[in-house]
C-alpha cells in the first residue's frame, strides 16, 4: 500500500494519478472538507483516510499497513497571521508523518520539500543546489524556514533508522485549480493584469515532472539525500512572456523597479492584515522576485534519470487548461 498526504492538492493529485497508472494501490490522507476536483475519477480508485497531518492520531491510523509514504502535504502562506498554522502543518505535521512511519516500519518515505528550504541570500552569487548551506538572511521567508525545519524532522527520522529521501521542487507550473498558486498567476497574465515584470529570476518545473521526480526518488534515490527538481532558471520577464504568448495575451512591456515591488508588498501586507487574507505580494517575496536566483536541477537527471519538459511546453498545457490555447 502506498500512502500519499496532500493528495487533493496540485502536486499530490498529479502524483496519485501517476501511481494509479503504474498499478499501485493508493491510500490518501485528506480532510473531511477537502475538494476532490483535482483528482477527478482517481478519487474513486483510492482508499480514503480522513484526517490531517496536524492530528497525530489520524496520521498513525492512516499509516497502518503502508509500505511507501509520499509526504506532499504542506501549507504555503506569507501573511504574518498564518505563520503559526503554517508551522503546525509543515513542521509539526512532518514530525507526525516521520514518527508514524518509524513506528509502522514503512519501506521508504519520500518527502516533498521546496527550493525555498535551500536558503536564499539578499545578494545571490553562486548557483543554488543540494549542497547549498543554509544561511540566516532576510531573503528567507517564514515559509522557507518552515520547510527547512521540516527537512530537519526528516533527517532526524533518518538518524533514527528511517529510509527517507527529499525532493526540492522549483516553482511548479501546470494545469490546476483556478485561483490558486501559479494557475492564478497564469490567469492574471491571460487577462492582461500583469503590466510589469519583476526584475529577478527563479527556477521552474512542470507539475508532472515533479510527480515523476517523486516516484524516481522512491525508486532510485539515496537515503537521506536531497534532489532539486528544476527544469530551467528563467527571468520573471521570460516566465511571464512565455505564459502571455501561450495564452494569446500581451506580455509585460516594462520591468518593475525593486523599490516599487517592495512598496506594493508593504501595501499588500497592510491590506491582508486588515482583511485576515493572504497577500498576493509581501516585502519578502518582492525582494526575492527582484533578485537573480539560479538553481541546478541536474542531480535529479544524473542520479534519478529525470527528464524535464521545457517551460514553453508547460505554458501551452496550462493555457489549454484555461481554454486559451494559441
Amino acid at each position: 500500500m502506498t500512502l500519499v498526504t496532500g493528495a487533493t492538492g496540485f502536486v499530490g493529485s498529479a502524483l496519485v494519478r501517476q501511481l494509479l497508472a503504474e498499478g499501485a494501490a493508493v491510500r490518501i490522507v485528506r480532510r473531511e472538507t477537502s475538494a476532490l476536483d483535482l483528482l477527478g475519477d482517481a478519487a474513486d480508485r483510492v482508499e480514503h483516510a480522513v484526517g490531517d497531518v496536524t492530528d497525530a492520531d489520524s496520521v498513525y491510523a492512516a499509516m497502518e499497513g503502508a509500505e511507501t509514504v509520499y509526504h506532499v502535504a504542506a501549507m504555503v502562506a506569507f501573511a504574518p497571521h498564518a505563520r503559526e498554522r503554517m508551522r503546525a502543518a509543515n513542521v509539526a505535521g512532518t514530525a507526525h508523518v516521520v514518527d508514524a512511519a518509524l513506528e509502522a516500519g514503512v519501506g521508504r518515505l519520500v518527502h516533498t520539500s521546496s527550493i525555498a528550504a535551500l536558503g536564499r541570500t539578499v545578494r545571490p552569487a553562486a548557483v543554488i543546489d543540494e549542497a547549498t548551506v543554509w544561511r540566516l538572511s532576510p531573503a528567507n521567508t517564514a515559509y522557507a524556514v518552515s520547510k527547512r525545519d521540516a527537512e530537519r524532522e526528516v533527517q532526524r527520522g533518518v538518524a533514527e533508522g528511517l529510509d527517507a529521501v527529499i525532493v526540492n521542487p522549483a516553482v511548479v507550473f501546470g494545469p490546476g485549480r483556478s485561483g490558486e498558486g501559479t494557475v492564478a498567476l497564469a490567469e492574471r497574465v491571460a487577462a492582461g493584469r500583469v503590466p510589469l515584470a519583476p526584475p529577478g529570476s527563479t527556477a521552474v518545473v512542470d507539475v508532472e515532472d515533479v510527480a515523476t521526480g517523486l516516484r524516481l526518488a522512491h525508486a532510485r534515490g539515496a537515503t537521506g539525500e536531497r534532489y532539486v527538481l528544476a527544469a530551467e532558471t528563467l527571468s520573471w520577464a521570460e516566465v511571464l512572456g512565455t505564459l502571455a504568448r501561450a495564452t494569446g495575451a500581451e506580455p509585460p512591456r516594462r520591468t518593475a523597479p525593486p523599490w516599487l515591488l517592495t512598496a506594493a508588498g508593504a501595501l499588500a501586507e497592510v491590506g491582508a492584515a486588515v482583511t485576515r487574507s493572504e497577500p498576493a505580494l509581501t516585502r519578502a517575496t518582492a525582494q526575492n522576485a527582484s533578485a537573480t536566483y539560479r538553481y541546478d536541477g541536474s542531480k535529479a537527471t544524473r542520479d534519478l534519470g529525470l527528464s524535464y519538459r521545457p517551460f514553453s511546453e508547460t505554458a501551452r498545457r496550462l493555457a489549454a487548461s484555461l481554454g486559451r490555447e494559441w
